[in-house]
């Protein structure tokens, strides 16, 4: 799932002097130095054909560690000469997966941000991209081999991917914490993270030839709820101008630990990583939380009232979204049975009627099935409703192209199946390639580009996409072929959840 979004234009006002025009296509990479904040930058990384050049690891704020741990991020610290900004940082600390060697360094000095660009001078303007990775705001980074920026800035963007703040020391909400704020607020540093990197790019992104009145926000799986929490929160407005997201998140949480400060601060951060991940049978949840200044009201009540950030927004979903939690399916159809009458209890009729199990065999398909259209599907027709609360449009899709790899039979249209597509990095999978695989990333990446530049996906040469509408219900499709989606898909379904989600917002 991948969402897009867009502001009106940012309020800032970017005053350029010796700047304004200066070449940053030359030779060596001291020519190539680029003032930002905090000082200089330089790169003497550049694709085969020399147009993109990469600044990997540049700083958007201080190191958050000792007194700043778990505060909100302050100013980037100076640096004298020119800081080489040719290999990604380390990536934020996030538990490893038991008998699995970590392939990226971590440190909680994590806080840097990565951009390609192939202008040739900061009078380009060329529209801004910002990738925001998902990984539940447990795990993941902005310099995964699949979020290559260099083929997005090759075709016409900016491309900027970063790090942020993860699970208890970006989203640990304490009444200490909130105590010591000046704001009396805790629990969002993460998100927090995400804002500095978006004031960031207002003020720094000219010179890398970006445009900072064109800034879209795009990201997959918890990157689109960090989406979802950035449309919603007024302290993004006017940082961004577009948005692309997956997954609307209709619920906020806090975690809780237990300590003061002074101890939980002397801790290492993987002393912090392995306690609050070592409740093996625990699921932890993380989620942004109210907390009177980044959030005053629940995420749903503030698009309910229509008080979001007024962008337009590209929002879908993917066809076999629920395979990543196969694991999970019951084991048997009494068992499938169990499970849906205690969580839908006096619900449990109108469910079965449209995800029905008569057999072991039929589980697994009805328990995916209900997965997607729960977590995933409904979630975004429900953010593309939502827009009706606002002036700007929404563009639905469902992606239900199988990529070309070992284990298309088993994981089908999954979860994060589009990002090769979306950033035309296709090339670099190992898979099987076909020419429709070619094509679709194509037309894929050319319609997010379209949406980056003006707020609309759509392009000559591209396939009409109509923006949603409560009565049409349209969308687009990305499979085999592209063509826009029938009327009424999976509406009953979406319906049943409509009165499911009501219900426990009752409760």
């Amino acid at each position: 799932m991948t969402t897009i979004a867009r502001a009106p234009f940012a309020v800032f006002v970017i005053f350029l002097t010796s700047l304004t025009g200066c070449p940053i296509s030359t030779s060596s990479p001291d020519d190539l130095a680029i003032r930002v904040d905090g000082g200089r930058v330089s790169t003497p990384l550049a694709g085969s054909d020399g147009q993109v050049r990469a600044y990997k690891g540049i700083p958007y704020a201080a190191p958050p560690v000792g007194d700043l741990r778990w505060k909100a991020p302050q100013a980037v610290k100076s640096w004298e000469g020119v800081r080489i900004t040719h290999q990604f940082s380390p990536v934020c600390p996030q538990p490893i997966p038991e008998g699995i060697a970590p392939v990226e360094e971590q440190s909680e000095d994590c806080l840097y941000l990565n951009v390609w660009t192939g202008a040739a001078s900061s009078d380009e303007q060329r529209p801004v991209m910002l990738w925001l990775h998902g990984g539940t705001l447990i795990t993941g980074s902005g310099s995964r081999p699949t979020y290559d920026g260099a083929a997005l800035a090759r075709k016409g963007v900016v491309l900027v991917s970063i790090n942020y703040r993860l699970g208890p020391l970006g989203y640990l909400a304490h009444p200490e914490l909130t105590a010591e704020s000046e704001r009396g607020s805790s629990g969002n540093y993460g998100l927090l993270d995400q804002i500095a990197a978006l004031q960031w790019i207002q003020q720094n992104i000219a010179s890398f030839g970006g445009d900072p009145n064109r800034v879209t926000i795009f990201g997959e799986s918890a990157g689109s709820w960090s989406i979802c929490y950035l449309v919603a929160t007024p302290l993004a407005k006017g940082l961004f101008h577009q948005a692309i997201g997956v997954r609307f998140g209709v619920a906020l949480g806090a975690s809780e630990e237990s300590g003061a400060l002074e101890v939980l601060r002397g801790k290492t951060a993987q002393q912090i990583i392995d306690r609050f991940y070592s409740f093996s049978d625990t699921r932890i949840i993380l989620r942004a939380n109210i907390d009177g200044w980044v959030f005053s009201d629940q995420v749903y009540e503030i698009f309910t009232r229509g008080e979001q950030n007024d962008v337009p927004v590209i929002v879908g979903s993917n066809a076999d979204e629920g395979t990543v939690f196969a694991a999970r399916a019951p084991g048997s159809h009494e068992a499938y049975q169990e499970r849906a009458r205690d969580k839908y209890q006096h619900l449990f009729d109108e469910f079965f009627a449209h995800y029905p199990v008569s057999a072991d065999e039929e589980v697994r398909e009805a328990f995916l099935g209900e997965t997607r259209d729960e977590l995933f599907t409904w979630q975004m027709r429900t953010w593309a409703r939502m827009m009706e609360n606002v002036s700007s449009q929404a563009y639905l899709y469902f992606f239900s192209r199988v990529p070309p790899r070992l284990e298309q039979e088993t994981l089908g249209s999954y979860h994060g199946a589009e990002i090769p597509y979306v950033f035309n990095n296709v090339d670099a999978m190992d898979w099987t390639l076909e020419d429709r695989d070619v094509e679709l990333s194509r037309i894929m990446s050319d319609y997010w580009l379209n949406f980056a530049s003006s707020g609309n996906p759509n392009g000559e040469g591209l396939p009409l996409w109509v923006p949603y509408r409560l009565e049409e219900e349209s969308y687009m499709q990305f499979g085999d072929k592209v063509e826009p989606g029938s009327q009424g898909f999976l509406t009953r379904e979406f319906d049943f959840f409509d009165v499911y989600f009501t219900w426990r917002r009752s409760r």
